[in-house]
């Protein structure tokens, strides 16, 4: 033990000469954007609820009456203890959202795709990410044990050109990227991408994590995953393709057959929220009109979507331009490397419907006075 604990110590060393290290910060989380620390009360910018739902009356409801009557958990994988009855609700609700035949909620968004894509791809085949892929894009690549090569961030272009350097020698290909980028929160060209993909007999998946119930305009791709942890305001994660994708997920995604199923709390909640989403269009609008409020505000480039980047360089300034902010009354992280390139370091601001614009107004005067 004296050998495991010095390795660490070293490594947690190393991490913390560079900025680097990884604290949990006890927070508390309210409705409204309200978050408090030690104490202090404060206004996330730091969420991705982005509509506001994970602390709506009938969402709560939902949840609560779920878990009184079918209990905490799902009790064991969904193939041995079955359904309870909100899964299947909510995936002929997903499906339907999304244009789809069917769909497959997993346990989270990351499990979705450590299980989707070597689902489908194997020794013999070809992965195509976008080089800024969230982490588990690459993950679920990476054990497909497919051959794994990364195209031009948003470049059709670069995808196109080396589909045909190296469709003809792999057996399927799948290329992978997102509607929004999490840290860089703008928009895949996806109808070129598709258009490309399509050219080449290549299927594409699209993460729309961060972009469903803000920004989810515009063609669907084969297979469309995302989370219900976000705009929804619940926990999984989901997949909506055919049925017959569907119906091979069922037996051959490791990360859902070998899991427990999604608990009936979280199933309900994110049905309620998704039925919210669906009524409320200027719910869906708002946190898209108040990024894009701030970046006019920091005569940044318009938003593309809920999230805006503040790029700051090296990470140690990012965190103390958070620090700032917290003692001012903003709760907004700094993403550091790993999470985004070296030189990168940025505030990433995330909008909601529960912010109201006073609050989006004071964020950016004090951010203009930190930054210059």
């Amino acid at each position: 033990m004296d050998s495991l604990d010095a390795f660490a110590r070293s490594k947690l060393d190393a991490l913390e000469a560079g900025s680097l290290r990884r604290r949990l910060v006890p927070t508390e989380r309210g409705s409204g954007a309200a978050a408090s620390r030690q104490g202090r009360a404060l206004v996330s910018f730091s969420c991705n609820d982005y509509l506001g739902l994970s602390h709506h009356p009938r969402v709560i409801a939902a949840a609560q009456d779920a878990a009184a009557t079918y209990g905490a958990g799902a009790g064991g994988s969904r193939l041995v203890t079955g359904n309870h009855p909100y899964l299947g609700a909510l995936e002929a609700r997903l499906a339907r959202h999304k244009g789809q035949e069917a769909a497959l909620v997993f346990g989270s968004g990351y499990l979705a795709n450590l299980g989707i894509t070597p689902a489908l791809a194997g020794r013999s085949d070809l992965i195509l990410l976008d080089e800024l892929s969230h982490a588990c894009m690459w993950a679920g690549a990476r054990l497909s044990g497919a051959q794994v090569l990364t195209f031009r961030h948003n470049d059709p272009a670069d995808l196109a050109a080396i589909l045909a350097a190296n469709r003809a020698r792999h057996g399927r290909a799948l290329v992978l990227t997102e509607r929004v980028f999490s840290m860089d929160g703008d928009r895949a060209p996806l109808a070129d991408i598709l258009a490309v993909a399509q050219d080449h007999d290549a299927w594409t998946l699209v993460d729309d994590a961060h972009g469903i119930g803000v920004v989810e305009d515009g063609p669907r791709a084969p297979l469309e995953m995302g989370t219900l942890s976000k705009a929804l305001g619940s926990y999984g994660g989901y997949l909506c393709a055919s049925q017959a994708v569907i119906d091979l997920m069922v037996g051959r995604a490791r990360s859902f057959v070998y899991t427990t199923g999604l608990p009936p709390a979280s199933a309900a909640a994110a049905l309620a929220a998704l039925a919210i989403l669906e009524d409320e269009p200027e719910r869906r609008a708002r946190p898209l009109d108040l990024a894009r409020r701030f970046t006019a505000r920091l005569g940044l480039p318009a938003a593309e979507s809920a999230v805006v980047p503040v790029l700051i360089g090296e990470a140690q300034r990012a965190l103390d331009i958070s620090a700032a902010l917290e003692a001012q009354g903003y709760l907004v992280v700094a993403i550091r490397p790993p999470t985004v390139p070296a030189g990168t370091a940025r505030l990433r601001v995330a909008f909601s419907a529960a912010h109201d614009a006073t609050q989006v107004d004071g964020l950016a005067e004090a951010l203009a006075t930190l930054i210059g």
